[in-house]
């Protein structure tokens, strides 16, 4: 008598699916579901965990997918497309080094290190064999290795740079790719095979090339990509302080930490800083700018170099007049509302802007205005009645995500601005293809500072940032190119000194969270840097001393 096959019965997003089958793979269920989704499906969630879709299924269970409109989705979807380029250069160009440097608008900027002068034929032949290899749909093998078999199987492909980071790994095995006989270690999950990156294009810029994939996420689109030559600038300017300090991956970091010359890298790192604040001061003064516009993301350090470059200004005989663009909110009752209905408080309506315009120019000819409070309580104007204005040598501050956005100062003359955009750009990435996305360093800033001095855990962080980062996307990012000078404000060392205090608030996180998965990738990620403890080198005035403690400007 044969075996009755139980019958699978999976719950996917809300819709019951049932197979008169012993297993399935996961891949299977997507292409079912496929129609359903936007954007390209990249992996599921079972159990609060994420799987592969080649992982195959023997029990009935729920099934949450995840896809490229989601961003962890996108990530995967940019680790595929790394994948095809290194596999798509390693066909045409032999052993070329290539890196994947760092993203840059919607795409990743990457180079291949012997040919610093790609053309634009060598970019339509590099996108030919991607995209050869996305027809062909070659199959992508995750394989579990020991750790310390993976390290040798490295070591045998004299993949040195591999060899090294998988060294600091605490955990057992390695997830080790295979593709068409060539061998990688990717930081995170990947696709089953390279038939589902149909989406991608290739742009050249600078001395490499920028690969962009689905526009926002949505299938069958691609990112158009838009040059940004000031963005691109920063981060040239960004690549060489790490020449100057030696530091190129995080072992180069992690080596200098455990051979304690971690002070002088310190320093090192602080002076640049304070070298690039007082030429931006001194153009300030050159331009004779009298009124200073500084925008940036949120945990960028805008307080902190808001005050630096003060300090910068009086040396050069300026005394700025700092104004916060918060105390001309409206109303709170009059706020605009987005498109959930709820107050959007970074909208650049959110601003009185006839109010702000009126009270700048009555200060650039000389008048008085009074000074306006928003008490955040009330969600009320406060006039305090108090009167002031600003004389020859007294250029003003004003600081806010809207400072880069036209409509702000449409109507002071565009003479007397200087406009600034504060980044953080990582310096540091793990390996030649396992970058350091920009928008983690600056969570892990936020969650620190946010639970140790604004008393917020970090489940709270984690709700609001998802809208911090749309907001940022609305109100910043689009004007980025607005300004006259951009500042790196980020420091090689922080993501070390950063680590311990991290995973101590990530650990609070239960597994029941919705935002554990979440919290499981920061602690994974964290494993590969060494802690730096001693921070005594690190001055009181420090933009990382406005989210460990010790500032002394802040």
């Amino acid at each position: 008598m044969a075996r009755k096959i139980e019958k699978l019965v999976f719950n996917v997003d809300g819709e019951i699916l049932e197979f008169e089958r012993e297993s399935i793979k996961l891949s299977e269920i997507a292409k079912i579901v496929q129609d359903n989704y936007r954007g390209h499906i990249c992996m599921g969630i079972i159990n609060n965990k994420f799987y592969d879709l080649n992982r195959t299924l023997y029990r009935s269970t729920d099934i949450k997918f995840v896809d490229t409109t989601n961003v962890e989705g996108e990530r995967l979807y940019f680790r595929g497309l790394s994948l095809l380029l290194v596999l798509a250069c390693r066909d045409l160009y032999g052993e070329s080094r290539v890196c994947i440097k760092h993203s840059i608008g919607d795409g990743l900027y990457s180079v291949i290190e012997d040919r610093p002068n790609l053309t634009n034929e060598d970019i339509a032949n590099i996108k030919e064999r991607m995209l050869k290899y996305v027809e062909e749909d070659h199959k992508i093998i995750c394989r579990y290795l020991p750790n310390d078999e993976a390290i040798e199987k490295f070591r045998e492909l004299d993949r040195y740079e591999k060899v090294e980071l998988l060294k600091y790994r605490t955990e057992d095995l390695t997830k080790v790719y295979e593709c068409c006989g060539y061998f990688d270690y990717f930081y995170g999950h990947m696709f089953p095979s390279t038939g589902y990156m149909k989406d991608l294009d290739l742009a050249k810029m600078a001395d490499g090339l920028v690969i962009v994939g689905p526009d926002k996420g949505i299938k069958s689109t691609v990112t158009e990509f838009k040059e940004m030559p000031k963005l691109s600038d920063v981060y040239r300017e960004s690549e060489k302080w790490s020449e100057t300090l030696g530091i190129d991956t995080v072992v180069d970091l992690n080596k200098i930490i455990e051979d304690g010359k971690y002070g002088e890298m310190i320093r090192t790192v602080e002076a640049l800083h304070e070298k690039k604040i007082a030429e931006i001061a001194d153009m300030i003064v050159q331009r004779a700018s009298k009124v200073i516009l500084i925008a940036a993301p949120s945990s960028s350090g805008k307080t902190s170099f808001a005050h630096r470059l003060s300090t910068q200004l009086r040396v050069n005989g300026k005394n700025a007049v700092p104004i916060s663009l918060d105390d001309y909110f409206i109303e709170r009752k009059d706020t605009p509302k987005n498109e959930f209905g709820k107050p959007d408080y970074e909208s650049i309506r959110a601003i009185d802007i006839p109010k702000f315009n009126e009270d700048m120019r009555k200060l650039l000819n000389g008048e008085e205005i009074e000074r306006i409070k928003f008490d955040f309580i009330d969600g009320t104007r406060v006039h305090t009645g108090e009167k002031f204005s600003i004389g020859e040598n007294e250029p003003i501050v004003i600081e806010g995500i809207h400072g880069l956005n036209p409509e702000l100062t449409a109507a002071i003359d565009d003479d007397v601005k200087f406009k600034i955009y504060i980044s953080v750009i990582t310096q540091v990435n793990l390996d030649d293809h396992n970058r350091i996305p920009t928008t983690d360093l600056r969570f892990l800033r936020r969650m620190v500072r946010d639970y140790q001095f604004r008393g917020m855990d970090a489940e709270t962080t984690m709700d609001i940032w998802p809208e911090v980062r749309a907001g940022e996307k609305r109100n910043i990012f689009p004007y980025q190119e607005e300004a006259d000078v951009m500042f790196n404000s980020a420091s090689v060392y922080e993501l070390s000194v950063l680590k311990k205090p991290a995973l101590e608030i990530l650990k609070e996180l239960s597994d029941t969270s919705e935002h554990y998965l979440e919290a499981v990738r920061f602690r994974k990620f964290l494993q590969y840097f060494d802690e730096l403890n001693d921070t005594a080198d690190i001055g009181p005035t420090a933009i990382i001393r406005e989210f460990i403690g010790g500032s002394r400007i802040v």
